[in-house]
């Protein structure tokens, strides 16, 4: 007994697939007739049935319906979808599991072709059937897909779905969907003018996207006044920039309200045509090389009736004073134009709002970097007078060295903060080799410094060359600092330049406490200011001159790990900082870590506020911004915070 259970049991779980796979089968060429006509009448009553079934089948005959991939065997009127072979021979497949039912030739065979009614009805139910998914991903994505391409017909279902979701934020990103699909399609006004309501203050560029065609307008004219209330504005076409006195008189005419003008070509044209014995309208043809003969000509061939009146420029204007042109909106419901009008005008304060502030995190962003890029520098020039010309190429030999241990360590984390001790290290090295080889014999001598850095930059560009490449070498940031905070749809910032303003200051509060609160900042000073008297208190000039300029140029090598993070990596790296590093600690005040940071908040604020104004050739910034800093250093030629007293020196 028991056995004969099991095997009815086994029987049943697999003959049950079968027969539900022969029912929808069966459910289909029920309406077999409908499904091949096609009508939009009966299709919504076909589609509700084979919905209810609840089968995946069901959404998959829908898209095939659809998408034209639907065929059905002329014989019999089965309803299949097909494959064919090289042999032009036609597999014929069952609807619910894709099994082979025959093969058939195309004789035998015809396709259903919807037409694009019932392809929309179609898609208004595949939208429905996959939001009322009972797969969150498959919602998520069905409703992700309609947001890139909606319809009016989506609304219905979609407002279905809404009522039914159960996630928190699917159901918030349904219901902004909503609101957008109402103010643009839906009919009853008072449903519009709520959902327009419902996005004021909304940044969201797609609200704007949607909100402004409600605003658009179209140019009507009429020889009566409008009504109060039924136009957007008045048009005055001799004091008006999108209406010229000529285009409006043009319109006239379209109109049938007044006579065409004549051009010159056209009174010449007619002229040659109505000679005769030598004359035109009584006059010689020798005599037509002045424009009034021509108009004589004209006139007494207008007079016969022979040619069209010539309108005047006075005419013209006199006829285009007596109309009446203005615009009129297209939306027809004013309480919509009136909430898109005060929804537009709270987004666009919001945006300037918004713009001016992604404007100063620009600005702010800026300085971090060019603090970050010359805070060595306020050392080597800053502090110990020396001109490094150098300096630049400090930045790159950092970004390398941030490049180099991130190709033996692969965890971007680790490797960065490997990378900044090393390129610490490194750079410290290279510049205390520096001063000890070449800066040491040149305290004092600004020219022949300058000179000798700047070749000893070029060399370092051309040894990073023949090392790296010419090609840019990428320096990655770790995935927590990819992408960027998002405060709304107009300001954005990235991660790496808060990490970056978060290191400026942090090296700001390092290099200030280093010169203030630490013996080798009172010894640096000292020096600085006087070294024979510094040496005769017990200090020696030349370890810390080595040991000053080693830290300045170790500082350099950690910011180039920073910039390599965003900057494109090459031997001419440091070429693209060199300049705005000696502009910001001269502009902020040598000498002075202060200034340094004063001088970087000034170039960034106003190179971005310059690139603001000219967004189209950030050269052209850089140049007026070149020009400012020149004119300012004739005011001021201290900077910005001048040192007094003995500290300023010479």
């Amino acid at each position: 007994m028991l056995r004969v259970i099991c095997a009815l049991l086994l029987a049943l779980f697999f003959i049950a697939p079968a027969y539900g796979q022969n029912a929808f089968q069966d459910l289909v060429q029920t309406h077999a007739p409908q499904i091949i006509k096609g009508s939009v009448k009966t299709a919504p009553a076909v589609i509700a049935d084979i919905q209810a079934t609840k089968s995946p089948a069901a959404t998959t005959f829908l898209q095939n319906w659809q998408s034209k991939d639907l065929w059905y065997r002329r014989a019999d009127d089965l309803i299949v979808t097909v494959t064919t072979d090289d042999n032009k021979t036609y597999t014929l497949l069952g609807l619910a599991d894709q099994s082979v039912i025959g093969t058939a030739q195309k004789s035998e065979i015809k396709q259903i072709k919807p037409n694009s009614g019932l392809r929309g009805l179609l898609g208004t139910a595949l939208v429905g059937a996959q939001l009322a998914s009972d797969d969150l991903t498959t919602r998520r994505s069905s409703l992700e897909s309609l947001a890139r391409d909606p319809a009016p017909e989506h609304l219905a279902p979609l407002r279905a779905a809404l009522n039914a979701e159960t996630d928190a934020d699917l159901r918030a990103k349904m219901l902004r969907l909503e609101r957008l699909l109402t103010l643009q399609y839906d009919t009853d006004t008072d449903e519009r003018v709520a959902a327009i309501n419902g996005f004021a203050g909304d940044l969201g560029l797609d609200v704007r996207a949607r909100l402004n065609p409600l605003l658009d307008t179209r140019l009507q004219l009429s020889q009566t006044p409008p009504a109060a209330g039924t136009f957007a504005r008045m048009i005055t076409p001799a004091n008006d920039e999108t209406l010229s006195v000529t285009d409006a008189y043009a319109m006239l005419v379209a109109k049938g309200w007044a006579s065409a003008d004549i051009s010159s070509d056209d009174k010449r044209k007619t002229l040659i045509v109505n000679i005769e014995n030598g004359t035109v309208g009584g006059v010689d043809i020798a005599d037509l090389n002045t424009d009034e003969n021509r108009d004589v000509a004209y006139a007494a061939l207008v007079d016969a009736g022979i040619a069209p009146i010539d309108v005047s420029d006075a005419d013209i204007v006199s006829a285009v004073e007596t109309a009446y042109f203005y615009d009129t909106y297209i939306e027809q419901s004013p309480a919509v134009i009136a909430a898109a009008q005060t929804a537009l005008k709270r987004i666009n304060t919001k945006v300037a709002i918004s713009q001016t502030v992604d404007l100063f995190l620009d600005g702010l962003s800026l300085a971090s970097i060019f603090f970050l890029a010359a805070i060595g520098l306020a050392i080597t020039f800053g502090v110990m007078r020396v001109i490094n010309m150098a300096h630049g190429e400090f930045i790159m030999m950092g970004a390398y060295t941030g490049f180099v241990v991130q190709q033996v360590i692969t965890n971007y984390t680790l490797s960065i903060i490997i990378a900044i001790p090393a390129a610490f290290a490194v750079t410290f090295a290279a510049g205390v080799a520096m001063e000890r080889l070449i800066i040491r014999h040149l305290y004092h001598r600004p020219l022949e410094t300058l000179l000798a850095t700047f070749g000893v930059s070029i060399a370092l560009q051309q040894l990073a060359k023949n090392i790296f490449g010419t090609q840019a070498r990428p320096l990655t940031s770790p995935d927590w600092l990819g992408g960027a905070w998002q405060i709304n749809d107009v300001i954005a910032i990235s991660w790496i330049r808060v990490a970056i303003f978060v290191l400026s200051i942090l090296f700001f509060l390092m290099l200030w406490f280093t010169l203030n609160k630490t013996r080798l900042g009172l010894e640096t000073r000292a020096v600085t200011q006087n070294p024979r008297m510094a040496a005769s208190m017990g200090i020696n000039p030349d370890k810390i001159n080595m040991l000053t300029f080693g830290l300045g140029s170790g500082i350099a090598g950690i910011a180039g790990v920073a910039i390599g993070l965003f900057a494109k990596v090459t031997s001419e790296l440091g070429s693209d900082y060199i300049v705005q590093s000696f502009m910001t600690v001269v502009v902020g005040g040598v000498g002075n870590i202060w200034g340094t940071l004063a001088g970087a908040a000034m170039i960034g604020f106003l190179q971005k506020g310059i690139e603001w104004m000219n967004p189209s050739n950030t050269l052209a910034a850089q140049t007026f911004m070149i020009i400012f800093i020149i004119i300012f250093i004739q005011f001021r030629p201290r900077g910005i915070i001048a040192l007094k007293g003995r500290a300023a020196g010479d």
